[in-house]
């Protein structure tokens, strides 16, 4: 047979024995074909990398936004979910300077610590609040969040010695994820205009930990900003209000995305901890968004069952290959012997 011919038969034989397992080819295709997931940002009050991602990347409506892009580009909103320090292990003030708290010292994310009063913002009030976390890969972790003290000033650059840090307005450790959503319980101190909501998501698997700023409104004040901040002449009008990105926003840009998580931090070599075990402590597998299964801790989603396909007919295509060569030898052995 010519040399040529024998990839030919090779990939013939692959296909019978795929066909003979009772696999579909797709199967195979689709370990490669699934796009990334990653890890998740504050969804309510939303953050700023979230809603600059929901006004779209490519032509953001408000004019913080515009910065942010013109500042870092589009890819830092369409990863949104990857604002993360993969070996912060607890040091979040070491690794990250004052006035790059929104990006977390990161520089495709430097857009976001632009100083600005009119980053769009969400209206709350002082009392109880039901934050939501919007994850795309569970972990288990503790969530921390943080206010800026009275008399803050948004126009400047957030430091660290701008939030309370002695009082945390929301602590939650392994909440369970729900609809796509880790729902903890806080409470926000009086408070009026715009602040910074600060959150620390520092995961308990891996030294790996997630942050992010949401803008916040308590009201009490006029205070208006310029619709285009380099023109002075421009009518006054206030901040737009922050709204959350939907479901198919998020899928529709999830191929754009280069943050990676492969099931328990991405690529970098210090979120490779091995996963916890992955339930709360009612006993429940969490969920990400549109997931019809239940989900381990360290992430996936309703493609998680095709990967697995894809995976055990490699498997049993590279087990049948072995016994037919096996088999072929002993044959060959006793022709020989003979």
């Amino acid at each position: 047979m010519p040399v040529s011919a024998k990839p030919a038969r090779l990939k013939a034989k692959a296909a019978a024995t795929v066909t003979a397992l009772g696999v579909a080819p797709l199967a195979l295709t689709a370990l490669a074909a699934a796009p990334a997931v990653a890890h998740g940002s504050m969804g309510d009050p939303v953050s700023r990398v979230s809603q600059c991602y929901a006004e779209g990347p490519e032509s953001p409506r408000s004019a913080a936004c515009k910065a942010a892009v013109a500042a870092g580009g589009t890819q830092a909103l369409y990863d949104w979910n990857g604002i993360r320090i993969g070996d912060a292990a607890g040091r979040h003030q070491e690794l990250i300077p004052d006035g790059k708290l929104c990006s977390a010292n990161s520089e495709e994310f430097k857009g976001l610590d632009l100083a600005r009063a009119d980053w769009p913002a969400t209206s709350v009030g002082a009392g109880s609040y039901t934050f939501k976390y919007r994850v795309t890969a569970p972990h288990r972790g503790t969530f921390k969040v943080y206010l800026t003290k009275a008399g803050h000033d948004p126009a400047k650059p957030l430091a660290w010695s701008d939030l309370d840090l002695a009082n945390p307005v929301a602590t939650a450790t392994n909440p369970a994820a729900q609809g796509g959503f880790y729902t903890f319980s806080g409470t926000l101190p009086e408070r009026s205009g715009r602040h910074v909501l600060y959150a620390v998501w520092q995961r308990s698997d891996s030294p790996e930990a997630f942050y992010s700023c949401s803008d916040v409104d308590f009201g009490g004040t006029t205070q208006e900003t310029p619709a285009d901040p380099n023109d002075s002449a421009a009518p006054t009008a206030p901040a737009p209000t922050a709204s959350a990105p939907s479901e198919e926003q998020i899928e529709d840009g999830a191929g754009k995305s280069t943050v990676e998580n492969h099931g328990h931090g991405d690529g970098d070599a210090h979120t490779s901890a091995e996963p916890a075990a992955a339930q709360d402590a009612g006993g429940n597998r969490p969920k990400a968004a549109s997931a019809g299964q239940n989900l381990a801790e360290t992430g996936g989603d309703a493609r998680t069952a095709y990967l697995a396909m894809g995976g055990a007919a490699t498997l049993a295509l590279g087990s049948a290959v072995l016994f037919t060569a096996a088999r072929r030898r002993s044959a060959s052995g006793a022709r020989h012997g003979r």
